[in-house]
């Protein structure tokens, strides 16, 4: 069995004296030349945190580059030579799950969100910057899955560093309520997201959100069906969770067809969407100071109508009031507390009176607070399927910033054919990693300092997996330079055993081709793209490009 990559590396002090000690029977021209090994660094899953941590490492080791091969300084105080690094270059490889990179920039962001997807382009550029240095390369390997396909402990035996960015994609957190499990008609807000934004692991839930809005085994293949592109669903849909996912669900619902058309969102999925949902409730525990939301994708909501989507807003006067509690005016004025206040007016403005008409328009989209759903009830007519939410009243108690629900035993039955539960995303181990007690299923989160894992290892995190599913893409920029200069540290104290040089990139591809894995590379992911952006695939010159829902078409299209 071939040894850790961490045995591989001898560990010598921390201090620079003890460093450049180590280096003393090395002179300047070898410090200069290219005798050295390079950085080989494997990075699991290519979504923001991915792209994110492979740049700035990639910059930062060829910034420390630089530093060793200058001239030294001409500080009389310090004779001696530059520090030294171990490595002359880096070559990273970025390896995913999935055939396709981006992670949820292309499978969780609203499609109706173009400019957040743009950022596609900046991580499109790392390899457009391949071979400008002779001293950094960085690879794609997609359809490739550590942990079934290549073991994390093998990675870590071929490269120098392995830094973990596969995010929090794989499991949800749960109501634990009586019909989560039992009831058709209960999904998961991850799941619907990632079928609207045409991953091809959730195209089943296309019929189960297909029978629940329209209330038919297949409103595409039925020939009797009456329906139209442009028909509104009768159907009401709750959303449990007020966070921007929720807000994001509920406007594309409600959105439709007719409100999507020009976005990436799957023509598949448009064609169950039709003309949109006729009522969509988004409902939490708290009051709206606490609400999880931000004010963009609120305003968003609140602006449809006039937009011409023909969907009213609706917020009732009374659960406002009954959330600005003591301690919620703390809240609005305490620190943080601006962007609050401005969801507060923004909500005051919109709200009714609770025997006041809505809108004069087909749909509705109501948010609804301090109600607790504490059971999903089964429809009369179907026990198989969902029909009701049966929720609690709830006020609030505690202390400004610590508030809490607290049932008053009131209840409210809200009906429904179709519910998205949206109150957060939870992440998974790595097939391997429960036995080494690298994962704290508490906080569902890969267990680690400033990105780094415990023990002797080469082991590093970064995004969602390191801090939990919170932030928006940007955070993951902060996050991905916390990890990096872990890293650095590492390297810096730990320099590569004389003669030895991991196996890396070479190492990867014999143990993929050894296995028959069918590897993506960055030039075939672009014929993906290719096929997508084909102009006889698209339904209008505004669609960007129509997805690719099969991973195996995927593969037909990298190959050709």
């Amino acid at each position: 069995q071939t040894p850790p990559r961490s045995s591989h590396l001898a560990r010598l002090g921390s201090t620079r004296r003890r460093l450049w000690r180590t280096f003393s029977s090395t002179n300047n021209d070898d410090v200069k030349n290219d005798n050295k090994p390079r950085l080989s660094v494997a990075v699991v899953g290519a979504g923001p945190a991915g792209f994110y941590a492979s740049k700035y490492l990639t910059s930062s080791v060829l910034k420390r580059i630089t530093q060793t091969t200058s001239s030294g300084d001409d500080d009389d105080d310090d004779d001696a030579p530059p520090i030294p690094f171990g490595f002359s270059g880096i070559d990273i490889d970025l390896i995913e799950r999935l055939p396709t990179p981006y992670g949820l920039v292309r499978y969780g962001v609203a499609p109706d969100h173009p400019e957040v997807k743009n950022v596609e382009n900046d991580f499109a550029a790392l390899f457009k910057k391949e071979g400008e240095s002779q001293n950094s390369s960085i690879n794609f390997y997609g359809n490739v899955d550590v942990g079934k396909q290549i073991p994390l402990s093998k990675l870590q035996s071929l490269y120098d560093v392995v830094i973990l960015a596969y995010g929090c994609q794989a499991a949800d957190k749960r109501l634990n309520i009586p019909g989560e499990d039992t009831l058709e008609g209960v999904l998961s807000a991850r799941e619907f997201v990632a079928w609207y934004n045409g991953h091809p692991e959730f195209q089943h839930i296309g019929p189960i959100v297909e029978r629940c809005l329209w209330k038919k085994k297949s409103v595409t293949t039925n020939n009797d069906d009456d329906t139209t592109e442009t028909s509104i669903s009768p159907a009401r849909v709750v959303v449990i969770g007020q966070g921007n996912v929720a807000l994001d669900v509920a406007r594309v619902l409600a959105k439709g067809k007719p409100g999507l058309i020009d976005t990436d969102t799957p023509t598949s999925v448009l064609n169950v969407l039709k003309g949109g949902v006729s009522h969509v409730s988004v409902v939490g525990r708290r009051g709206h100071v606490q609400g999880a939301f931000t004010i963009k994708e609120l305003r968003e909501l609140t602006k449809l109508d006039k937009e011409g989507h023909n969907v009213s807003f609706v917020v009732r006067k009374e659960e406002l009031e009954m959330g600005m509690t003591d301690a919620s005016m703390e809240e609005l004025k305490g620190p943080g507390g601006r962007p609050k206040s401005r969801i507060d007016k923004l909500l005051q403005d919109n709200a009714l009176e609770e025997d006041a008409q809505s809108a004069d328009a087909e749909k509705s989209v109501e948010i609804r607070f301090l109600l607790n759903p504490t059971q999903l009830a089964p429809h009369e007519s179907n026990v198989s399927k969902v029909g009701h939410v049966l929720c609690e009243r709830t006020k609030l108690e505690g202390d400004p910033g610590k508030q809490r629900p607290v049932g008053t035993g009131e209840m409210e039955e809200l009906p429904a054919d179709l519910v998205l539960v949206s109150i957060g995303y939870r992440g998974m181990p790595l097939e391997g990693m429960e036995e080494l007690d690298f994962f704290d299923f508490s906080s569902s989160t890969v267990v680690n300092e400033h990105g780094k894992l415990p023990g002797e290892n080469n082991l590093f995190v970064t995004g969602w997996i390191k801090r939990g599913p919170t932030g928006i893409i940007g955070t993951n920029i902060m996050d991905a330079k916390d990890t990096v200069k872990s890293v650095m540290n590492y390297l810096e104290t730990s320099v590569p055993v004389a003669g030895v040089e991991s196996q890396g990139r070479d190492g990867l591809n014999d143990r993929l081709d050894a296995h028959d894995v069918e590897a993506v590379d960055w030039n075939q992911f672009l014929q993906i793209v290719s096929a997508e952006i084909d102009t006889t695939r698209l339904r209008s010159e505004a669609q960007p490009r129509e997805k690719i829902l099969a991973v195996s078409e995927m593969l037909n299209a990298a190959q050709r």
